[in-house]
């Protein structure tokens, strides 16, 4: 089967879709600031195109991109954030992520009960197809219920501070939240932070733990892979 992403009848060239696509899910900018960063380039494009091409695009990278990142890491560190009120109501945001800053999954709740916990836990388990060796959480009652239930036998850590690589991977959610004014429904939140998601774990390279030299290489074969995803 050929997974090539295909840009017929699209107008732009695939090079200008793809680096909108990944202006938007990269950094902290609105769409209309991707349309002037292109209209300073030369490209004349509104930002309602800009927003279904990181929507149709998106998605397909997205896919492409967690196909190739295969298993993540065997420590898990899970937290849950409360975003904006969207339509009157609360929302969670649970997010996992490895040992290596790399984010397992995502998922976009109303609650935080233990009904909300083993959801989300067997969405993770599906996706990894593995079970963590170790599991840190804060002191939230539901974890402790859907890991008896589900994980019995995976060590369960609950010290003070342990969670901080968790709690710490929700501040690109906050910026995002505050530059689009708030999502607009539980879906386009799910939607936005799952693309968003598996953009960041590509070039999620660590900067602080190379030197300059590595740094770049390894920057280098992000954006190849991306160029290889994205088929440009």
């Amino acid at each position: 089967m050929n997974d090539n992403i295909s840009y017929l009848r699209y107008r732009f060239p695939r090079d200008v879709i793809s680096y909108a696509v990944w202006v938007y899910y990269r950094l902290a900018v609105s769409l209309r600031d991707v349309e002037d960063l292109l209209a300073e380039r030369g490209v004349v494009v509104t930002y309602e195109t800009i927003r279904h091409w990181c929507l149709h695009f998106g998605r397909q990278y997205a896919r492409k991109l967690r196909t190739r990142e295969g298993q993540l890491g065997d420590t898990w560190f899970l937290d849950e954030v409360t975003i904006t009120t969207i339509q009157g109501e609360r929302c969670y945001v649970w997010r996992a992520v490895d040992q290596d800053h790399n984010v397992i999954d995502i998922l976009v709740q109303r609650h935080k009960d233990k009904r909300a916990a083993l959801r989300f836990f067997r969405k993770m388990l599906k996706r990894q197809g593995m079970v963590p060796r170790r599991m840190v959480t804060d002191k939230l009652r539901s974890y402790t219920a859907a890991k008896r239930e589900l994980l019995p036998s995976v060590v369960h850590c609950r010290d003070r501070y342990t969670n901080n690589r968790a709690e710490a991977s929700h501040q690109p959610l906050r910026q995002r939240e505050r530059r689009m004014r708030r999502f607009k429904s539980p879906g386009q939140a799910q939607r936005f932070l799952s693309i968003h998601a598996r953009i960041h774990n590509l070039f999620c390279v660590g900067r602080h733990l190379w030197r300059a030299g590595q740094y770049r290489a390894v920057r280098s074969r992000a954006f190849a892979t991306w160029a290889q995803v994205t088929c440009t």
